[in-house]
């Protein structure tokens, strides 16, 4: 029975990690492309048709992507009370601000539709301003807890960083869906902005991965003990080699026929899906770095047990969901009508 116990006790807070962790991915993969979408926003008059083309590609999507954002921190709140207190505590602020920058993004999507003609642009601005207070704040709390939310001008500069990094991986994301969602003189502009925001993603990307061993000394020797330094390496390399054939690939688009949009919008998820995995190997079994560790953080063995039977139901059917949503509107977005 204690054993039974013990091992419930082990792999009940792994279960939900992993759980949390998938919650997060399909979060950035999903919500990350329609708010890169709102970050691409071109705000020039003339460019009208192209906003609502663009908004139209997210239009039946971008509202469910945020559940899995809800589902993660539900997830963080009842299965690791603890982390959810500190990290709450440390990125408060942060956290209020994407909050604000969500709320901007809700009321403009419905008011551009509803406000009159003359006031469309405006609430066009505010989707584009939300979109990109809320990359920025994420990114800004992704920086501090890759720190280990530790106080000085270093910590906050390489948030920085990573507040613009993340901007522009959303950027890239968002891109590749237009890619992928759109057609003639759009499209070609969102290949366009897809090889810049690739590259922009990639240096933010190198400068994490360069800063992060460095200032933690418990992933530099996680990342580079031998014999286990042969095997990792190989996550750093397939994302720089993903970043490289989808540049090569952007610079022959479009093709005819429509051949290979759905390509860079494939390497950008298993790029994102690269840096996901490199971050986790890094910090597991923390969940806060340096702090605290998921056993610790857990609620009680009991309590995880009750949670899973709904876990176990619900996040199946939000995934069952999410695929039929994609199914239904699959193809090349049309024109948004609102009812």
């Amino acid at each position: 029975m204690n054993e039974a116990a013990s091992s419930a006790a082990y792999w009940l807070p792994v279960v939900f990690i992993g759980l949390m962790g998938l919650a997060v991915l399909v979060y950035a993969i999903l919500d990350g492309y329609d708010l890169g979408v709102g970050i691409l926003l071109p705000l020039g008059k003339e460019d009208e048709p192209q906003r609502d083309t663009m908004i139209a590609s997210i239009g039946p999507f971008w509202d469910a992507n945020e559940t899995w954002l809800v589902l993660a921190i539900g997830l963080l709140l009842i299965a690791f009370p603890i982390a959810h207190n500190l990290v709450l505590m440390h990125l408060y602020i942060p956290a209020a601000i994407m909050l604000v920058g969500l709320i901007l993004r809700g009321v403009a999507f419905d008011f551009r539709a509803k406000a009159a003609v003359g006031h469309k642009l405006a609430w066009d601005r505010t989707f584009k301003a939300g979109s990109i207070i809320t990359s920025l704040a994420q990114g800004y709390m992704l920086g501090q807890y890759v720190m280990g939310f530790q106080p000085g001008w270093q910590a906050q500069l390489f948030s920085a960083v990573s507040a613009l990094g993340v901007t522009a991986a959303y950027s890239y994301m968002g891109s590749a869906w237009l890619v992928l969602k759109t057609e003639s003189l759009l499209q070609e502009r969102a290949v366009r902005w897809a090889r810049r925001a690739g590259r922009a993603t990639l240096l933010g990307v190198v400068s994490v991965s360069t800063i992060n061993p460095l200032v933690n000394p418990a992933v530099f020797d996680r990342w580079f003990s031998y014999p286990l330094v042969m095997f990792v390496l190989l996550i750093p390399t397939l994302c720089f080699l993903a970043f490289i054939f989808n540049d090569l690939l952007l610079a022959r688009l479009p093709k005819a026929n429509d051949r290979h949009s759905a390509l860079p919008f494939t390497l950008v998820v298993t790029i994102f899906l690269m840096c996901f995995i490199g971050l986790a190997f890094s910090f597991f079994p923390d969940i806060v770095p340096g702090q605290l560790n998921i056993w610790q953080a857990a609620s009680a063995t009991a309590s995880l047990k009750f949670i899973l039977v709904g876990a176990l139901i619900v996040v199946p059917i939000i995934l069952i969901y999410t695929a039929f949503s994609y199914y239904v509107f699959r193809g090349k977005a049309s024109e948004l009508h609102y009812h």
